[in-house]
């Protein structure tokens, strides 16, 4: 999730098991812990920009790695803490903040290396948005409440609101999931596997892609507190074949792997990208819940396969109409962006 939502999760947990006294201490500890496993973010190659996406999420963000990034933080807060908090503590409230970041970005739709280095799976939950207001805000609350008041109780309230918004956006996914399904099923089609998950910043209006007979489909589930759930209807691209769409490319070649090395990263949800026949697509993302069009992919170039590919980001292409649209189907409206089908 973002870093201030890392962040609060880090801070409550320590919070609710430290005292009275040492909670400020095991706050702070929890919630710097928590953000640190983002650094990963800093291992990047202005030659390979695929490097970044290899490596967040990865190894920082494994079960294993717990000990030792809760001993690397506590080494950090060493420095800046001095003798306020024993050593001993401060690694048992640096290593409780750190545990929670894995767990809370495998929550999202983005996938993360929970059990690398046995398992390179990136593992995405998706019950809840990588940006979501309510969820921060609530936290950080609590987070507020218990350090001012020095309150055990608040942290524990705070780490019960999480756990119970985490397990109410489980709810929601498998509503979606459920009309998405029943839609499928109404057109014919065979769904060969899903991928549902929470659009930017709520758990009422969710993307859908669903892979049937080498196509991908996409919508958009609105499921509310009240009233029946809606269906906004997308449109669909048929699925990236290696053998068809990079035929005659050398398999051991630099761009061959790149590909193969997105397509892991996409955990296979890959297309052509309808509007530009050069650029492979992740389904997963699109500018909205029902769009066919990728919000970002690669650039394929088969006329230099000994480099790396370039990144392409159609996230520039948001624009005030695109909004509306989004706030239409989030409120339960029509969107005014175009005919069922013709999404963007």
């Amino acid at each position: 999730m973002d870093p201030l939502s890392q962040g609060l999760v880090g801070a409550v947990l320590p919070g609710s098991v430290s005292g009275r006294k040492e909670l400020r201490l095991a706050s702070l500890a929890g919630f710097l812990s928590g953000m640190l496993a983002d650094a990963d973010i800093l291992i990047r190659s202005s030659e390979d920009p695929l490097l970044v996406l290899d490596y967040h999420r990865q190894f920082t963000h494994s079960l294993v790695f717990i000990p030792v990034g809760g001993l690397i933080a506590a080494g950090i807060l060493r420095i800046f803490l001095g003798r306020r908090l024993g050593f001993g503590k401060l690694y048992l409230y640096a290593t409780l903040g750190y545990a929670t970041a894995g767990l809370l970005d495998a929550c999202t739709n983005y996938g993360t290396q929970l059990l690398w280095p046995f398992s390179n799976e990136r593992i995405a939950w998706n019950v809840i948005s990588i940006i979501d207001p309510v969820f921060t805000i609530a936290l950080t609350f609590f987070v507020i409440f218990a350090v001012i008041r020095r309150s055990p109780a608040a942290a524990r309230i705070g780490l019960l609101f999480a756990a119970l918004y985490l397990a109410f956006g489980l709810y929601q996914r498998e509503r979606a999931e459920d009309v998405l399904r029943a839609a499928a099923e109404g057109r014919g089609h065979v769904v060969e596997r899903t991928h549902v998950f929470p659009s930017i910043g709520n758990l009422i209006l969710w993307r859908t892609v669903y892979e049937s007979g080498g196509r991908y489909y996409t919508n958009a589930v609105r499921v509310g507190f009240f009233g029946a759930p809606k269906l906004y209807e997308g449109g669909s691209v048929e699925k990236f074949d290696p053998g068809r769409d990079l035929q005659g490319l050398d398999r051991e070649s630099v761009l061959y792997r790149d590909v193969m090395r997105f397509d892991h990263f996409s955990d296979g949800y890959l297309a052509v990208h309808p509007g530009y026949p050069g650029i492979v697509g992740d389904m997963r993302y699109s500018l909205l819940p029902d769009g066919v069009k990728p919000l970002w992919g690669i650039v394929i170039d088969k006329e230099n396969p000994g480099r790396h590919v370039k990144m392409f980001d159609y996230g520039r292409a948001i624009t005030a109409d695109k909004w509306r649209d989004f706030s239409a189907m989030l409120l339960g409206r029509e969107p005014d962006g175009g005919a069922p089908g013709e999404p963007e």
